[in-house]
């Protein structure tokens, strides 16, 4: 059997969609699973969409979450360059190969004749497409216009009858129509390709076995098909993915902060978790696993569990999954993936080791953290009905009967720590034969002014320091009076 050779091919456009992101680690899987080659090539022919600094983004993400090329921009390989407008000198030739052999053809036409042309199509209700108008001017006479300076760029020459076809290992066997295929261009008026024509002379060129794509190109497809039979070369394999879908009717969309990958980070998701659950969305494994590290990924993976069926994002079962993978961490660990989410809550002061312990059982995402935590920087304005709870059997009666004796109580001990704290809170409870609940509702409730928070009564004092303390636990008595 040949090598395996799969390649990412992503367009520097300064961000990493999650379903470019799913085809990159689709690609890597296939190949190291098979212990091939993963080629990284940067297809920038579209310069109005470049944007600088781009490719730094794509080497970073990829790097971040282990997806390690073989060949690339940055490493060189026996097939570069990795980079399209680096490879300009090289499509021009092959493109007047095809027109040799009468399958692709020299136009001519300028923008506006064809504007006017295909609004005429329209005006009498016809779809318009290029209609040859250039492919029948005699190869000499294209020549000489070309050679004299006339602008120029290069179409396919599709067969006006019979089909064109490709099997793909998802969908099965698709053929068209030639009669429905535009000529497209191969070589634009500035001399560089198009993106349907460069990814085909690319990934001949540098040996790819299996191309795997969204299922967007299923389309173009077969005109890709249509070069490779007339250069009379060997086809790869087609691995068309499935869409990744919001819901069944909407796609992820930056709108909504769902589309990119760096939006998760953002916004306090695990990349291992990220990779994770984009592997699961149009894979199974076959079995019920549902957590993998990358190298079990690669050990697990395989074509024959990817399906055509589209995949829908479901942000609850991600945040499940973050979730679970938050949990796994080490308190240090946990630690330095919050402190970001610390100083954006304006809580980077308060003690880690208790922000970790009260929090790390309950976060989805790390972005949580700041909603979570909002009473400790400042108390909310809350209802005495909130120190009314039946299952501690207290009410605001019982309330300031509590308060009027913790308030001194605490006041006087001699520091702050937990020990001390919990010991006199605890030691005061079972003198006065109060249920432990009957005591530190209260004392929560005035402490943060809310129902639901993390941690209790104590580590919410221990977090808040003695002053701060005292005085809400005063100012909460008051509310009682």
């Amino acid at each position: 059997m040949d090598t395996v050779r799969t390649r990412f091919a992503p367009s520097p456009t300064g961000f990493m969609h999650l379903g470019n992101l799913r085809s990159g680690l689709y690609a890597y899987l296939q190949a190291k699973h098979n212990d091939g080659v993963f080629i990284l090539r940067i297809e920038d022919t579209d310069q109005a969409r470049y944007v600088e600094g781009a490719v730094d983004v794509i080497y970073r993400i990829l790097k971040d979450i282990g997806l390690d090329w073989d060949e690339g921009p940055d490493i060189g390989g026996d097939f570069g360059p990795y980079v399209q407008s680096e490879r300009k000198s090289m499509y021009l030739p092959y493109a007047e190969e095809l027109v040799k052999k009468g399958k692709a053809y020299y136009c001519f036409c300028t923008k506006e004749e064809l504007e006017e042309r295909k609004a005429e199509a329209e005006k009498e209700g016809k779809v318009w497409k290029y209609d040859k108008r250039c492919a029948s001017i005699p190869y000499e006479e294209a020549r000489r216009r070309v050679e004299a300076g006339e602008p120029y760029v290069i179409r396919q020459n599709v067969p006006e009858t019979g089909e064109a076809s490709f099997d793909d290992v998802l969908y099965g066997h698709i053929q068209v129509n030639c009669a429905d295929l535009e000529d497209m261009i191969l070589i634009k008026a500035d001399g560089m390709p198009t993106y349907n024509f460069a990814n085909v002379i690319d990934d001949h060129t540098m040996g790819i076995t299996h191309v795997m794509r969204g299922n967007e190109y299923l389309a173009s497809t077969p005109k890709y098909n249509l070069l490779y039979e007339a250069f009379g070369w060997e086809k790869p394999v087609y691995i068309h993915l499935s869409q990744i879908m919001k819901d069944a009717h909407r796609k992820l969309s930056k709108r909504y902060g769902d589309a990119y990958y760096e939006d998760f980070l953002a916004k306090g998701y695990l990349k291992e978790a990220i990779l994770n659950y984009v592997a699961l969305l149009g894979w199974n494994p076959g079995d019920e696993r549902e957590f993998f590290t990358l190298p079990e990924l690669v050990e697990a993976f395989s074509i024959e569990g990817l399906s055509k069926s589209p995949a829908i994002f479901d942000n609850d079962k991600l945040n499940w999954m973050n979730g679970e993978y938050i949990r796994r961490l080490s308190p240090e660990d946990f630690t330095s993936h919050a402190r970001p989410f610390y100083a954006a809550a304006g809580i980077g002061h308060m003690d880690e080791s208790i922000l970790c312990r009260i929090l790390q059982q309950r976060l989805q995402f790390f972005g949580e953290i700041p909603a979570m935590v909002d009473f400790l920087t400042e108390l909310p304005d809350y209802d005495v009905e909130l120190f009314t709870n039946k299952k501690s059997k207290t009410n605001p009666e019982v309330a300031r009967e509590v308060l009027d004796m913790v308030i001194p109580l605490l006041e006087s001990l001699p520091d702050w720590a937990e020990n001390t704290v919990h010991d006199a809170l605890m030691n005061l409870a079972a003198e006065k034969g109060l249920k432990n609940g009957t005591l530190l509702w209260p004392v929560r409730i005035a402490l943060a002014g809310k129902q639901v928070t993390p941690g209790g009564a104590i580590e919410i004092a221990l977090l808040l320091g003695r002053e701060e303390s005292m005085k809400r636990l005063r100012a909460g008595r008051e509310k009682l009076a």
